[in-house]
């Protein structure tokens, strides 16, 4: 065999190894790995919780990763995250994917997004009596003062429906939550199951009020670009069946309970499924 002959079947050879490994693709990687890798984030119930005493994770995300998990015959792997760095983390390879993302266009550019695993709606945590009943359009006025945490998905709500309207954007949460409860403000823009607990935890607050027109966005889960199509297919078909069957709605229901919430806090017009 001459050597341009040699040459010839030894890059067939390479080429053959590098379609082979190529043809293992995500879901192989993540099994011979043994660990499918998600970020949490502290103290952001109801979807995590990490119980201090014995380190142990618990949340809805929790349960509906562990679900993956355990379909792909692994273990779950909990990498200690924020709401800002989970995007990175995934669209750097630190984790597999992230869940309870709310599908932004700015997002799409960084990450892929999974068909929704469930939805959310945005309202108007508050006391105030008058805010019942109102429209986002009546809403959007000088003369009311609404909380937000700065960059959130309530955030670009409050953009897109509330711009005449007196908007205070603090860093956290529970700087905008304070806001509220010491009068500065009229409301808190947040989405409703963050909504719910927030009135369970701190009765001050206020009740839930779902202004209208209903604004729900399907939270995703995101996904690195470089994921195969298959691997991309079986989550958002995992999303799908589990999101119809119901079963994502009992895990939220589930990590829920501890705060009193059931299905019946849920407002009128309100569903998971969209």
């Amino acid at each position: 065999m001459n050597f341009f002959a040699k040459l010839c079947g030894v890059a067939a050879m390479a080429l053959s190894i590098g379609a082979s490994a190529a043809s293992a693709g995500t879901i192989e990687d993540i099994r011979a790995r043994g660990v499918l890798r998600i970020p949490a984030i502290l103290n952001e119930v109801p979807y995590f919780n990490k119980d201090p005493r014995t380190g142990e994770w618990q949340g809805f995300v929790i349960d509906m990763a562990s679900d993956i998990a355990k379909t792909l015959d692994v273990k779950l792997e909990i990498v200690e995250s924020s709401w800002a760095n989970a995007i990175l983390d995934v669209q750097s390879g630190k984790v597999d994917m992230a869940f309870a993302v709310t599908a932004t266009p700015v997002r799409a550019m960084s990450v892929s997004f999974s068909d929704p695993t469930y939805y959310n709606s945005f309202i108007i945590v508050s006391a105030k009596d008058e805010l019942t009943g109102k429209t986002w359009g009546e809403l959007n006025d000088p003369k009311y003062t609404f909380a937000v945490d700065m960059g959130s998905a309530q955030d670009l709500i409050t953009q897109q429906y509330l711009p005449k309207a007196n908007i205070l954007r603090f860093k956290t949460r529970d700087e905008a939550i304070i806001a509220v409860t010491t009068g500065k403000a009229d409301g808190l823009v947040n989405t409703m199951l963050n909504g719910l607990v927030i009135s369970k935890k701190a009765p001050n607050i206020g009740a839930v009020k779902v202004p209208t027109p209903v604004l729900s966005t399907p939270s995703v889960v995101a996904l690195n670009y470089g994921a195969d199509e298959t691997f991309k297919s079986f989550v958002s078909a995992w999303a799908e069946y589990n999101r119809r069957i119901g079963n994502n709605q009992t895990w939220i229901v589930k990590s829920l309970e501890p705060f009193g919430i059931t299905l019946t806090d849920m407002p009128v017009g309100f569903g998971f499924g969209g």
